[in-house]
């Protein structure tokens, strides 16, 4: 039997193998003779510029799509030669010639990222990229009289105009040396810190030596990149001692979470690696002009490449803010919790018409300007007239929406905003201040140290995060205690000033046996008096006529000490502040009680003779090493006793700056000498 032809089908697939062969032959050899033209091109004297021709002309159809965007058939060349995806190819021989191949188009070509390559002035632009180096010395918030021991970390900033440096605030937190130093520079410069914004991330640092500035072109700010834009990453990270370049595209634009300040403002998240190190330095676009500061990573297992830069509109604002006021004042917040209004339900209960959007109003912040015009369950139908939708977001560019808080974060402090409200059915406009947000337990205190007071072996301070953090640890929002993280959520401060005071431990001693084990209570009373804050205003000051403070804590527990130990300012309805105005000696004059009653919360209670605790405080901050019975920032303080005595001097008072000196030399030198005998003895005091 003679063979057969094959079934349509075969006979089309065999020609299809046929040709395909075919092609394959074809494309082999149009390789083969570019190679042969590059080598020769590239042995020849008259240049090197052909084989790019040559090759990419090779390599072209391999690529998918047209300028149009439109797909293409995709052709087979070599074996391992098809390509998907990607941002174009150079060909080997280019490479070689040191020269860039062109990128190859692909499907979508309209939403791919821009030109990655870094300008022609990359260089240039990288001169103005330094190394940031700084000593940090942060306080001991468990021990606030102490600072811990001090810490090196480096990271990155570049220059701008006016002889300024921007880096990361939390490159500079609590700082005490920073210097910078420029690429390729062997000498480090002192740097001087003009700003820090807590709340954005940003440091302003400036140089006053001329030599630092010599030569250099300041980077120039470019405008809110678009989705898939590409962005180059320069600074310092781990890893080395020389610049580092990393290149990604932007992935999101967004109200971010910025975790040192915790504020949430307009930020980008880039596909680029930020490392340790990274914090601070420049994100450039592909015209070489500076789009962002990069300063935080996600890290998670699940995440990979997934950085942070904090955008021009928010650098533009620090900037402007600075040079307005003089300072940083920060970014303002409406002062206003609200809730979505996506149920149609709610609408129609809440009396929205069918054209009215908005978010309704939960809570007010006391504190906040807003609070006179602004009350719980209104509706928020505009901010500065930009209609809010009913999910809290409004327009933002061409297809994008954000959360309304970022024209909030627009404004500056003391600003004025036009709200447009619906309170009971009725529309009303209401031209309202925007003012820094008052936390009840504040989230930094930007550098300054904590405040503290101590009497009879109690150690009393606000409640911050920082001192959160150091007696719980980075866990500190699960492991603190429910009370004070159900303060630090969801409670609003009542008065400008007001605070969370806390018994945070006591330093043991026969004063204060049996409470040697209470901390971190909250305190809620002072001789039946409420307690706010730790500082009182001297205009605000009555003296305590009783015989005994009794301090009411929380958890209902009490501490009673007599009186004639301490002097408290108080107003007429509240406890402005736990403070004492002058030292130990003089404290007897205003309160006459026999005991000091301390209300804690949780219904505990401390008490305290009079005699007793005016004998054993000294003692007991001689014998733990404190100079000093209180902060400097609180009246009776070193701070506040060097502005009573320049004020003193002012008047004319003779000797009064001198006597003051030497009141806090002879204090400070007594402390020093119990330190030095106690070291002698070879016992330790430090009790946590």
């Amino acid at each position: 039997m003679g063979k057969t032809d094959p079934p349509p089908r075969k006979r089309q697939k065999a020609g299809e193998d046929q040709a395909q062969a075919q092609q394959e032959d074809t494309d082999t050899s149009q390789l083969a003779a570019a190679d042969e033209a590059a080598a020769a091109a590239a042995s020849s004297p008259a240049g090197r510029k052909a084989p790019r021709g040559a090759r990419a002309a090779a390599e072209q159809p391999a690529a998918a799509g047209d300028a149009s965007g439109q797909q293409q058939p995709q052709q087979r060349g070599r074996k391992g030669s098809r390509r998907q995806g990607g941002g174009g190819t150079t060909s080997a021989a280019a490479a070689a010639a040191d020269l860039g191949g062109e990128p190859a188009s692909k499907p979508g070509a309209a939403f791919q990222p821009r030109d990655r390559r870094f300008t022609a002035d990359s260089d240039t632009i990288m001169e103005a990229v330094v190394k940031v180096f700084c000593i940090h010395t942060e306080p001991n918030f468990s021990l606030p009289w102490q600072r811990k021991r001090q810490y090196s970390s480096n990271s990155s900033g570049f220059m701008i105009s006016g002889r300024r440096i921007l880096t990361n605030a939390h490159c500079v937190d609590h700082h005490t040396q920073v210097k910078v130093k420029r690429r390729g520079s062997d000498k480090k410069f002192v740097a001087s810190v003009l700003a820090v914004g807590t709340e954005c991330d940003i440091a302003m640092l400036t140089v006053d030596d001329d030599a630092f500035w010599e030569g250099v072109e300041p980077v120039v700010f470019g405008s809110l990149p678009q989705l898939q834009d590409a962005v180059t990453v320069v600074g310092y990270p781990i890893g080395g001692d020389t610049m580092s370049v990393t290149s990604g595209v932007v992935s999101r634009i967004e109200v971010t979470s910025y975790v040192h300040g915790a504020a949430e403002l307009l930020g980008i998240q880039i596909d680029a690696a930020i490392n340790s190190g990274n914090s601070g330095g420049p994100a450039f676009n592909s015209s070489g002009r500076c789009i962002g500061i990069a300063f935080q990573s996600l890290k998670h297992e699940d995440a990979e490449n997934i950085g942070y830069i904090i955008p021009e509109p928010v650098i533009a604002h620090f900037i402007n803010d600075y040079e307005r006021n003089g300072g940083y004042t920060g970014f303002p917040c409406l002062g206003v919790e609200w809730q979505k209004l996506e149920n149609p339900d709610m609408r129609t209960a809440l009396k929205m018409k069918p054209h009215h959007k908005g978010v309704l109003v939960r809570r007010v912040e006391p504190t906040a300007p807003a609070h006179a015009a602004v009350a719980a369950y209104d509706i928020l139908l505009s901010f500065d007239g930009v209609d809010i939708s009913n999910d809290g977001t409004v327009p933002f560019r061409s297809g994008e929406r954000i959360s309304f808080s970022y024209l909030v974060s627009q404004k500056y402090t003391n600003e004025e905003a036009v709200l447009r409200l619906l309170k009971d059915g009725k529309e009303v406009t209401a031209s309202v201040s925007l003012a820094a947000p008052v936390k009840l337990i504040p989230f930094h205190i930007k550098g300054a140290p904590p405040s503290y007071f101590i009497v009879a072996g109690l150690v009393f301070t606000p409640a911050t995060v920082p001192y959160m953090r150091s007696e719980y640890g980075k866990e500190y929002d699960f492991d603190a205690p429910v009370k004070l993280l159900d303060k630090l959520m969801h409670h609003m401060a009542e008065q400008p000033r007001q605070q969370v005071v806390l018994l945070s431990q006591v330093l043991a001693a026969e004063v204060n046996i049996g409470y040697e084990e209470m901390l971190n209570t909250q305190v809620v009373a002072l001789n039946g008096v409420k307690v706010v804050d730790m500082r009182v205003d001297h205009s605000e000051q009555l003296p305590c006529t009783e015989e005994y403070l009794h301090f009411d804590l929380d958890y209902n527990q009490k501490v009673c000490c007599g009186s004639g130990s301490v002097q408290l300012g108080f107003r007429v309805d509240v406890v402005r502040g736990l403070w004492f105005s002058r030292h130990l000696g003089s404290l007897v004059d205003g309160c006459s009680e026999e005991y000091l009653h301390f209300d804690l919360d949780y219904n505990q209670k401390v008490v305290l003779a009079t005699a007793h605790a005016k004998a054993a405080t000294q003692e007991i901050l001689a014998m733990h090493c404190i100079s000093s019975d209180r902060s400097p920032d609180l009246p009776g303080g070193a701070a506040a006793a060097a502005a009573a005595a320049a004020a003193a001097a002012a008047n004319g008072a003779p000797g009064s700056s001198a006597a003051a000196a030497n009141g806090a030399d002879a204090a400070a030198a007594a402390a020093g000498d119990k330190c030095k005998e106690k070291a002698g003895s070879g016992k330790s005091s430090r009790r946590r």
